[in-house]
């Protein structure tokens, strides 16, 4: 397998999942670091991990491994997984390679928007997708998209990474405790019940939509605070709308947190929304945040773009793509009704387990390999 993703540490346990299964040999190239992020070594037992050398780091269509043709004959495999777009030049370095070599190739592919490249991305693609063994993609909408582009070959769906219900669980939930207010204070409200928690999780950045959860939140009848976490260019936009809207007192912006602190961190919502708002060049591909939150059992809302209600499901409520009132609706459902908070909770959790723990994607993904290899 060649992937630039899996210098995350937490992706690695989908190889340890892999290197699992008796028949399968693993071998995995990796860079020393994608951008800024440094290699982590978290999950390496019963698989070789090699570090080879990277040209144009960072850059998503030029990149490649100059060390591939060596690591490739030294290890002779049967499959090279190749987890990488079929436009970019790794996918063709690694893939005429492979050809040369007489392994078995199979890609891999989230875009579920029909691109147009321009040369020489666009024969890159061209070349894949006429010599590739197989094809696998993130999302339902991928299919139709490489359908369309001419791609008539093997095709599985398969998520990129799943979760580990070691690491992704609920924790308990530390409540913070105000200082008593001054007898004065009579006319600050206190909740009957517990406020609802609601959050979003991801890049602060107007496609995501946190202006349209905002909008909704602002409306809602009931106790609730909102939990932020991110960055992006829109971040102090946000910040100052929640002044505007004069739910400031209510909401939070969190800084990003490394990744081994987001069971903690999700723990502490009762609701995530992802209200994410498709655009021309861009639509949402997966959404993981998702599966991460039903994993630690927090209530998902989902907006219906891109692959948002494929990765959901029965398992969250949905509302319509940039519909306020749908939004707002939806939050005050979770609200007033704390026995479907737990349904869905529940739901949720099964859903995580029974589709989309990293076991479940290396199984589905070495029945890819013993395909390929016949």
């Amino acid at each position: 397998m060649i992937s630039k993703a899996l210098v995350a540490g937490a992706y690695q346990k989908k190889l340890e999942e892999i290197a699992a299964h008796d028949d399968v040999n693993l071998s995995v190239v990796v860079p020393p670091a994608w951008g800024t992020q440094r290699l982590e070594r978290a999950h390496t037992e019963g698989y070789r991990l090699i570090v080879s050398d990277i040209r144009f780091n960072g850059n998503f269509h030029l990149h490649f491994y100059p060390k591939l043709k060596h690591i490739i004959a030294e290890t002779a495999p049967d499959v090279i997984h190749i987890d990488e777009e079929p436009y970019n030049f790794a996918t063709f370095h690694a893939l005429k390679l492979a050809r040369k070599h007489g392994a078995k190739t199979v890609v891999f592919s989230w875009q579920n928007i029909n691109r147009q490249y321009p040369p020489p991305f666009g024969w890159m693609e061209k070349y894949v997708l006429s010599h590739t063994d197989g094809l696998i993609v993130g999302n339902a909408e991928a299919q139709s998209v490489w359908r369309k582009k001419g791609y008539a070959g093997e095709l599985w769906q398969i998520p990129q990474f799943g979760v580990d219900p070691a690491i992704f669980h609920r924790r308990q939930r530390v409540h913070r405790v105000s200082k008593p207010s001054v007898i004065l204070q009579r006319s600050a409200r206190r909740p009957s019940q517990p406020a609802l928690v609601i959050g979003y999780v991801g890049r602060l950045v107007e496609e995501k939509g946190v202006e349209l959860l905002m909008k909704a939140v602002a409306a809602l009848k009931g106790p609730w605070e909102m939990k932020v976490l991110g960055s992006g260019p829109d971040r102090r936009r946000f910040e100052q709308m929640a002044q505007w809207l004069g739910i400031e007192s209510r909401v939070t912006f969190d800084r990003q947190l490394p990744s081994t602190h987001m069971p903690n961190y999700l723990s502490g919502l009762d609701v995530l929304v992802l209200p994410s708002q498709s655009r021309p060049n861009w639509k949402e591909q997966f959404g993981r945040v998702l599966i991460e939150a039903m994993a630690c059992e927090v209530v998902t809302v989902g907006a219906r773009s891109g692959a948002i209600p494929e990765v959901m499901g029965d398992a969250g409520l949905l509302f319509d793509e940039g519909d306020e009132d749908d939004l707002r609706a939806q939050l005050q459902r979770l609200l007033d009704d704390v026995p479907l908070r737990g349904k869905l909770r529940e739901r949720g959790k099964t859903r995580v387990l029974e589709n989309y723990t990293h076991a479940a994607i290396a199984a589905h993904t070495v029945d890819v390999y013993r395909q390929l290899r016949g």
